[in-house]
């Protein structure tokens, strides 16, 4: 008898900014406000995966900036979500079957706006990005974070024998 492999569904996701440092929420039918996301389909790469997202869900095209965060939710299904950085290129705000509404906020508005906790914590550390990615490992149902490392906090194995 062979084991199943574990399956991870791959997400990708996008803090846009526009030239007044305005943050672009959409508004998902289910989940309330939050940035642009989604699965990355298969056979596809997390930078083409990320442009389709935000163009299907906003109308907009993006210059993709730095990866951000990246988080493992271990709780079923498991998934990992890599987030990016980006600049609000050109395109109208245009809503589709995901977003059922799109538009720009302030940094302090788009943190009111979001009520999910886990997406609220996920716009709050791309908030923040300061030049070091971010991981988090958590589960839901309830909420809750497990581990929390910027990447260059990581030490090789090797470094620390």
């Amino acid at each position: 008898m062979t084991k199943e492999s574990p399956r991870h569904t791959v997400v990708v996701g996008c803090l846009v900014r526009n030239e007044e440092g305005k943050v672009l929420l959409i508004r998902h039918h289910q989940r309330g406000w939050e940035i642009p996301q989604g699965r990355v389909e298969e056979g596809e790469n997390l930078v083409d995966a990320v442009h389709r997202e935000v163009r299907e869900e906003t109308g907009v095209e993006i210059e993709l900036g730095p990866l951000a965060a990246v988080w493992s939710m271990v709780s079923p299904p498991p998934a990992v979500i890599f987030a990016f950085q980006g600049r609000y290129l050109e395109g109208a705000l245009t809503p589709t079957g995901d977003s059922v509404e799109v538009a720009w906020f302030t940094e302090a508005e788009a943190t009111q706006m979001v009520a999910s906790s886990v997406m609220r914590q996920r716009l709050q550390v791309l908030l923040e990005f300061d030049g070091t990615v971010c991981y988090r490992s958590y589960t839901i149902r309830p909420y809750q974070l497990h581990l929390e490392r910027g990447l260059a906090q990581w030490s090789s194995p090797a470094a620390e024998s």
